[in-house]
């Protein structure tokens, strides 16, 4: 053996003198303060309004679930489903299991939002929160609430820009469910995060959630333009125009019927079945192309 390949094969040391193996072998972990981790979603379904009228096409209502907290911090007040990420797990794992705990599905789409790592966002400890957003068609959930929750419910969802003044932007979140409402303003500059700026009437929601809302809101109505990001959101089979009525409750405006069809024509498959027992002229029913679909 040459001295380059002795020297090559020699444990590399640092400063100390010290190899990787002698390094971690005297590491000791508590010498650092280590924040807990955190896995909170932002879970968006589509429900159809109770319409008086059956001849009547059913509106879309967009919601999203919100659990109540059973204990302390927040003792009582609505929240985002989620939980600490345990030793074994990625973040990503923490948020599917957590899904299935809370809905009972899984194979849904999960997508990473951001990091709220903000130190005083969680009164017990310093929490960073990895925020996910999930998309699921209603009729597969069941619902139920967790271990630390009293009650798990589905809010209608609104997110509304309140004013404007150059890059600064106010919106409005409003969630609701039976009798209980809750609302919070949050500023915006162009190209920065959310931040709450203000809580209306007297529900909250509990930590940074409001916050986490926001972000999964513009996530969701910026990427509807130009992915198929919708049809998570539907059943196996929908007409073209229970999808063009999800589209406009996410995006919250009304869309062109011609434009919308154009658009949506490469990300549909028609089928040879209509709608039955609906109260109306039977529909097409169309079916994800599952050559585009993600």
């Amino acid at each position: 053996m040459d001295n380059k390949s002795q020297i090559t094969s020699m444990p590399r040391t640092d400063k100390n003198g010290m190899t990787e193996e002698q390094f971690l072998a005297s590491y000791k972990p508590g010498n650092y303060e280590r924040p807990s981790v955190a896995a909170d979603m932002v879970i968006f379904t589509v429900t159809d309004a109770e319409e008086e009228n059956y001849r009547k096409l059913a509106k879309k209502e967009l919601r999203i679930l919100l659990i109540r907290r059973g204990g302390h911090p927040c003792l009582g007040c609505w929240a985002l489903p989620g939980g600490f990420v345990r030793p074994t797990e990625t973040t990503e794992q923490a948020a599917a299991r957590e899904l299935r705990e809370e809905t009972g599905v899984s194979e849904v789409y999960l997508e990473q939002l951001y990091t709220f790592s903000e130190p005083d966002r969680d009164p017990r400890t310093r929490v960073m929160s990895c925020s996910y957003m999930a998309l699921i068609d209603s009729s597969l959930v069941q619902v139920k609430a967790g271990d630390d929750a009293d009650e798990a419910a589905w809010f209608q969802a609104s997110f509304r820009l309140r004013e404007q003044s150059g890059r600064r932007e106010i919106w409005e979140l409003t969630l609701s469910h039976e009798e209980i409402f809750l609302q919070a303003l949050l500023e915006k500059e162009t190209g920065r995060p959310f931040t709450e700026s203000a809580i209306l009437g007297p529900g909250s929601l509990a930590f940074d959630h409001a916050r986490i809302i926001a972000c999964a809101f513009e996530r969701l109505r910026g990427k509807l333009n130009y992915t198929d990001l919708a049809l998570h959101l539907m059943p196996e089979y929908f007409t073209l125009t229970q999808l063009q009525q999800v589209y406009e409750v996410v995006l919250d405006r009304e869309l062109p019927a011609a434009a919308f069809r154009r658009k949506a024509a490469p990300l549909v498959a028609e089928t040879d079945s209509f709608t039955e027992n609906e109260g109306h002229r039977p529909s097409r029913l169309y079916t994800k192309n599952q050559e585009d679909v993600d």
